[in-house]
């Protein structure tokens, strides 16, 4: 099967270090710091990849449980919130909440849920990131039948 990669380097100490990230493709290098990551700098971090990749998993393992259902959706769009908090002496992604949008035409409500749900179980990034509680939230457009 496949594999694939990506490389960070950091320099310097926790606070006042940084670091960069690249993806093994190159659709992507950014830098990240401390204040890109526990405040509010500039930059990217390692929960921000991690939200990325979920939204693309979950968009694509969506469309394609739809598809083998039967239905051919238009468009699905996800939004990813990666919760980064602090737990004891550390921190810890705790929560990951999935927002979702979907047109399908020819579906219903209970369809759609149960194909939500289903793409939200069995997402390789979701049975990757099991630890924490992830939410969904999906929503059906109304589409034009």
């Amino acid at each position: 099967m496949v594999m694939r990669s990506s490389k960070a380097e950091w320099q310097g100490n926790l606070r006042e270090g940084k670091g960069s990230v690249e993806l093994g493709s190159g659709a992507f290098k950014g830098s990240y710091s401390f204040p890109s990551r526990f405040e509010d700098g500039t930059g990217t971090n390692p929960e921000e990849l991690i939200a990325a990749a979920h939204a693309g998993c979950y968009s694509m393992a969506l469309s394609a449980g739809l598809s083998k259902a039967g239905f051919n959706p238009t468009r699905v769009h996800t939004v990813a919130n990666v919760h980064l908090e602090k737990v004891g002496e550390g921190f810890e992604i705790t929560t990951i909440e999935l927002e979702t949008e979907a047109e399908i035409p020819g579906i219903d409500e209970a369809a759609f849920a149960q194909q939500a749900e289903a793409a939200k179980v069995g997402c390789p990034i979701s049975k990757a990131l099991a630890g924490p509680a992830i939410k969904l939230n999906a929503k059906l457009l109304q589409t034009a039948k």
